[in-house]
């Protein structure tokens, strides 16, 4: 082990169109050793892989290996450097042998360059049993199981010569042995002198593998040093380490009784026993971090997905939901966090998209009547202050901002009892954002329910009368409007114990 890094980041800074994503940061990896990189949702983690990958090219700073610069103008680019990366997700090839896609893009080639398969065969059988994985590599990859995918791309990351290997949420897909046998050959990969950067949200795991941490916040390192002098305390500290800096609008909450109550809901792989309970005129807030299930509970509650148990009751009746149609007509909408692919539709003007699920109040004996569509678009997006040249402008050529405005407005048109909304200020300016969180409290204020999906704990803060925190597909706690603070925030996603002395 040396006391010089193997890779280094200076000055790296990534901005994309209304966000700086990174700004002027720097990392350090060595040799045998492990850097825990932690942040909180949206701090900028993700894109600093992409740039150590070579899918982002950055807009400042310099990347050095062993002290002399390089330029990753490519993934394969970053390959040949000797960085690999295992990804939270992996994505691989079904119909394809596991050997394949250990190999895909480099495989062994005969003098006459045809594939070596005896080659091929005979080195992914030694990167599996390297890593512990009992896996016969002529299986097609479509016959195992989750946890044996994840090992596969493990083996994919270790194929090429790495001398920095980037683990991005690994254990995400993993059973506790699993867990363990992934520990294990972190251990195995530190000896052999490779550099790691490993990713994560538990703390545990964390302090389990780590010799030095890297923390980002806002897009900005904002502390680093080694795992050895310091605690869970000081990194939640430098993950949240901010006030409240965004304004958001005084409210008096008058909360009345349950609008929807929630009990038992369970799916088969992404979330086991939800329960909760929202009231009338009630911002209900819901927060974890990467992967804990939140956006896929709001998808049951709309239909779009299916629990496979559990009961849901409006108004004390109970109710089953298994369309999102079925969901409008009990006054139930979603305002959904990838508002480009699930909000709106892209090639249709303002006023269609806004009145879409509003047809039978536009239409008259099955012919839509566009004067009424007008005018019930015009309705509700003068109520959202939406900025657009005219009604007629196709909403793809909108701000981020101003289509989220359009996916608002044509909910409201439905006139519901209940708008869940899943990350609503996501990629959207200052000034968008407080027009949303203005109009949310105007919605309250008249009686409506919201749930509020968001990564963001000022908003959360500022805007929840309750927080529903979950956790690995379960809630895990529930906070009053006076006891939600960014410390307990996190220590509920992350897992944290509270020191007592």
């Amino acid at each position: 082990m040396t006391d010089l890094p193997v890779l280094t980041l200076s000055g790296i800074t990534k901005t994309f169109p209304g966000v700086k994503a990174l700004s002027d940061v720097s990392l350090s990896l060595f040799p045998g050793q492990v850097t825990a990189l932690v942040g909180e949702n949206g701090a900028g983690k993700s894109t600093l892989v992409k740039v150590l990958t070579g899918i982002y090219q950055p807009d400042m700073g310099k990347i050095l290996i062993d002290g002399a610069p390089v330029i990753f103008a490519s993934a394969i680019a970053a390959s040949e450097h000797g960085i690999t990366a295992i990804h939270q997700e992996t994505v691989l090839f079904d119909e394809l042998s596991v050997a394949e896609n250990i190999f895909i893009g480099h495989a062994p080639c005969t003098r006459r360059g045809l594939i070596d398969w005896k080659t091929l065969n005979s080195k992914a059988r030694d990167l599996l049993a390297r890593i512990g994985a009992d896996i016969d590599p002529n299986t097609p990859l479509k016959e195992l199981g989750i946890a044996n995918k994840h090992l596969v791309a493990i083996a994919r990351a270790l194929s090429v010569d790495a001398r920095v290997v980037v683990m991005d949420e690994p254990t995400a897909a993993l059973s506790h042995k699993e867990i363990q046998e992934l520990y294990d050959l972190v251990d195995r990969l530190k000896a052999e002198g490779k550099a790691i950067l490993f990713i994560s949200h538990k703390f545990d795991e964390v302090f389990r593998l780590a010799d030095r941490f890297t923390v980002f916040r806002d897009g900005k390192m904002v502390g680093e040093g080694k795992i050895e002098d310091t605690n869970s305390d000081a990194l939640v500290q430098l993950m949240v380490g901010r006030e409240v800096s965004q304004i958001f609008p005084n409210r008096t909450s008058v909360i009345g009784d349950p609008v929807l109550t929630v009990a038992g809901y369970d799916h088969p792989t992404e979330f086991a026993d939800i329960g909760f309970t929202l009231n009338k005129g009630e911002i209900l807030g819901f927060y974890g971090l990467v992967g804990s299930g939140r956006s896929e509970v709001m998808q049951a509650l709309f239909g779009v997905t299916k629990p496979t148990r559990g009961v849901m009751r409006i108004g004390g009746k109970i109710v089953i939901i298994r369309t999102p149609a079925e969901a409008i007509q009990h006054g139930i909408v979603y305002v959904p966090e990838d508002r480009g692919a699930q909000g709106a539709v892209a090639g249709l003007p303002i006023f269609q998209n806004v009145t879409l699920p509003s047809l039978v109040r536009t239409s008259r004996k099955g012919f839509i009547r566009l004067a009424k569509e007008f005018a019930l678009a015009r309705e509700y997006t003068t109520r959202m202050d939406l900025r657009a040249a005219s009604l007629n402008q196709d909403v793809a050529n909108l701000s981020g901002g101003n289509q989220q405005k359009v996916v608002i407005a044509k909910w409201l048109a439905t006139q519901p009892k209940v708008i869940i909304m899943d990350e609503p200020t996501k990629g959207i300016d200052v000034g968008s954002k407080a027009a949303v969180h203005s109009f949310m409290a105007e919605l309250v204020a008249q009686g409506l329910s919201i749930i509020m999906v968001s990564s963001e704990i000022p908003e959360i803060i500022g805007m929840s009368d309750r927080v529903i925190v979950m956790r690995e597909g379960r809630l895990v706690d529930e906070l009053a409007r006076k006891d939600i603070t960014a410390e307990a925030l996190i220590r509920a996603a992350a897992g944290i114990e509270e020191v007592t002395s």
